[in-house]
């Protein structure tokens, strides 16, 4: 049996800024096709918009995230530039720890290396996979690069049998030093501008991979690499389609350049849609690029989270990407060593409480005594689903933050923080635990609201993030 993917998902911060907010504060809008863009939260990176697409896909497979025996991550701007992200991401997702795991990054083109390194380990020895593409690049804040950059994820899970596989892909790459690069120890990746340059590298490269194909693509849409609204459509003629069907699989002029994760939310796009033969094309500067033909036979399982509108201002921009904060306080945080983080990890990830073997009831965390007998006894091992309901919230505003978590109110703004009644995975019993709020303003959580929990950044303390469960409003 061939690889196929069986179900996919993708995910976009909720926060958008328009191309009329940089004009305003700028004066111009170096960002040719985009309207507006998708704006990561002071709480979010790429690991964490990574999980919310994870989660989606497995949700639209129904494929249970312990039989994943092979995980791949791709991103162009991980949180960090050296550790094994799927550590914590298959933690997060309850993922096997023994599964095989993979970080591809360093290129725009790392989301359609892991897709097929994936079908090729489908192909060979895995069960089942999950490919997961996130990025939210960033330049200097008046070029184009930066005036793009936009955030967003996309997961595939893939299995032996299912409707839509890749029948045929190719490759090329020649060198074109400059036309985009991040140096090392810096985060705002950058361009020599050289417009004629940096167009050649991207259709000789596009071209070459996609006369590679053995099939002739003949597709309906076309996933192609969008670092703005303008470049793939030059492309067209390269890559031997028009522009209609560049059109039908764009997500660049809503969302913003993706890096890593452009093409893959486009492919998961194309696929929702219901396309039947779509064209991936990634592009990577250096430069190379990936052609892929997927043909599709039935509907591919998504669930998605594209369309949000809370429109930034361009100071508000600035704020949620810590440009115009003074960052964390010196000193008089409440310190939490990484070790003692480490235990608490199956609360933070996976909502890990105990039942007292005495009286049954539910402690969270699960330490210490029972609350409502005093046992001392060992707790039972329970999962809590993660859905519940607000017991009791209040508004944390500047200067009533804990020290730990001041960088992310002065970027964030304010934000609730609540007491939730979490709900047992057969809904019949609630643990009582404290949450703080995102992906809301605080007035949006109100006592007896129902709620569900996400993972987001926490704080950072010795350079090591701290990721942890917070609730939103249920959708």
């Amino acid at each position: 049996m061939t690889a196929a993917i069986t179900g996919v998902g993708a995910y976009a911060p909720r926060f958008r800024i328009s191309a009329e907010a940089f004009q305003d504060a700028w004066g111009q809008f170096q960002a040719s096709g985009v309207t507006e863009k998708a704006v990561a939260a002071a709480d979010e990176d790429a690991l964490t918009m990574a999980y919310e697409a994870a989660d989606r896909a497995l949700e639209a497979a129904d494929v249970d995230p312990e039989t994943v025996d092979w995980l791949a991550f791709a991103s162009s701007t991980p949180p960090l530039a050296e550790e094994d992200l799927t550590a914590r991401l298959g933690a997060m997702l309850e993922v096997s720890d023994s599964a095989t795991r993979h970080v591809f990054t360093g290129s725009t083109r790392a989301g359609t290396r892991a897709l097929w390194a994936g079908m090729d380990a489908l192909e060979a020895e895995a069960s089942t996979g999950l490919v997961v593409a996130a990025d939210a690049p960033q330049g200097d804040p008046d070029d184009g690069i930066d005036h793009a950059a936009g955030a967003g994820a996309a997961a595939f899970v893939i299995e032996r049998d299912g409707p839509a596989e890749i029948v045929d892909r190719a490759e090329y790459a020649t060198p074109y030093p400059g036309t985009r690069f991040r140096a090392t120890g810096e985060d705002a990746t950058q361009g020599l501008g050289v417009t004629q340059y940096d167009r050649s590298a991207f259709t000789e490269t596009i071209g070459g991979a996609v006369s590679g194909l053995e099939v002739d693509p003949d597709p309906t849409a076309v996933a192609i690499q969008a670092p703005d609204g303008k470049l793939p459509y030059r492309a067209a003629g390269a890559a031997g389609v028009g522009t209609d069907e560049i059109q039908a699989a764009a997500t660049v002029h809503e969302l913003g350049d993706l890096g890593a994760a452009s093409v893959p939310v486009s492919l998961v796009s194309a696929l929702e849609d219901g396309y039947e033969r779509i064209l991936g094309v990634s592009h990577g500067s250096g430069a190379g690029a990936d052609a892929f033909v997927v043909d599709v036979d039935g509907d591919v399982p998504a669930e998605t989270t594209l369309e949000r509108d809370e429109s930034l201002s361009y100071a508000e921009y600035l704020r949620q990407r810590g440009v115009v904060t003074t960052g964390p306080p010196s000193g008089g945080g409440a310190y939490v060593s990484v070790p003692s983080w480490h235990r608490s990890i199956p609360q933070r990830y996976t909502l890990e409480a105990g039942r007292c073997p005495e009286c049954g009831s539910l402690a969270f965390p699960p330490e210490g005594a029972c609350a409502d007998c005093n046992a001392l006894e060992e707790y039972e091992p329970v999962h809590l689903s993660g859905e519940g309901e607000i017991e009791a919230v209040t508004t944390i505003s500047q200067g009533g933050a804990p020290p730990e978590f001041a960088e992310q109110q002065g970027r964030s703004g304010d934000y609730a923080a609540a007491i939730v009644a979490l709900e047992s995975g057969d809904g019949d019993e609630t643990a009582s635990i404290a949450a703080m709020g995102t992906d809301a303003a605080p007035d949006a959580f109100a006592v007896g609201d129902r709620i569900e929990t996400t993972i987001r950044r926490v704080y950072t303390q010795e350079g090591v993030t701290r990721y942890g469960f917070k609730v939103r409003p249920a959708e």
